[in-house]
Parts: C-alpha cells; sequence; structure tokens
C-alpha cells in the first residue's frame, strides 16, 4: 500500500439550482472568500493557477491546477493537480430534491516531502484534516449562498 496515496469523496446538499452551484465551483479564484482554508489562488492564465490550502494541521499545500473539464449542462468540474499533490479532483454537480447536491471526489498522491516522511502514523490526522476542510468550505458556501439570495 503506497501510505501517500488518497482517495476522498464529500457530498454537499445545497440550497441551491445545480446552474448556481456549478458557476460557483467553476470559479476557483473567488474560493478564499467563502472557504477559509483555501488560502490563495493566484490564476496563471484561463485555465491553471496556484493554489494553497491550509487546514488545522500547521502546513501549507501548495499545487498548480489545471481545469481538464468544466461542463455545466453535465454538471463536471475537473482538475488535475501537480505539486505537493499530484491527481485529480471533480465536482459533479446534481439537482437534488428543490436544491443540489455537490459531489466532490479526489485522487491524489502527496508529494510534499514532509508529508511523505510522516504518511504511516500522520494517516488519521491526513484524513481528518481534509474532513475538517471540506466541512468548513461547506459552511463557506452555504453562507455564500445565503448571502447572496439575501441580496435579491
Amino acid at each position: 500500500m503506497d501510505w501517500s496515496h488518497y482517495r476522498f469523496r464529500s457530498l454537499w446538499a445545497l440550497p441551491a439550482p445545480p446552474g448556481v452551484v456549478h458557476d460557483l465551483l467553476a470559479q476557483a479564484e473567488d474560493y478564499p472568500r467563502w472557504w477559509p482554508q483555501v488560502r490563495e489562488v493566484n490564476r496563471i492564465d484561463d485555465t491553471s493557477g496556484v493554489i494553497t490550502i491550509r487546514s488545522l494541521l500547521p502546513y501549507d499545500i501548495t499545487f498548480t491546477a489545471r481545469e481538464v473539464r468544466r461542463d455545466r449542462a453535465a454538471g463536471i468540474v475537473e482538475i488535475a493537480m501537480t505539486g505537493d499533490l499530484e491527481g485529480w479532483a471533480r465536482w459533479t454537480i446534481t439537482p437534488h430534491g428543490s436544491g443540489t447536491l455537490a459531489r466532490y471526489d479526489q485522487v491524489v498522491d502527496v508529494n510534499k516531502p514532509l508529508l511523505r516522511r510522516l504518511a504511516v502514523p500522520g494517516r488519521p490526522f491526513f484524513r481528518a484534516n481534509h474532513r475538517l476542510m471540506m466541512r468548513a468550505g461547506r459552511r463557506g458556501l452555504l453562507a455564500d449562498l445565503a448571502g447572496r439570495r439575501e441580496a435579491v
């Protein structure tokens, strides 16, 4: 088993139409506004940028994200990742009741040397750190959506 290889899945039920959710999730440069753990997004060009994230554990992860698919009709936003993380991440946005279900799938290998050295003893903490980050992201997006509804 490669202890530096991770697969994650998160499900976010959101009270907004799929098109609105897709458009928000497709704008990674806006993530730091509503997702506290996404510390910085610096655009390189129309389809790529450098992203720095940091959750509860005291380390930054920086990677280049390159958009490989953005399909509003299919509800897909997918990126390839290189740097401290190597792999891919995908949002799949579908109707769910009167709102939307946003499914986040990520498959990555951790390249950051410190995290590779701590792979075995740190694995449960790294997974918990990811869960906390995703929970905070959902809360932040919910607050952003509520603010948009109030502004209308």
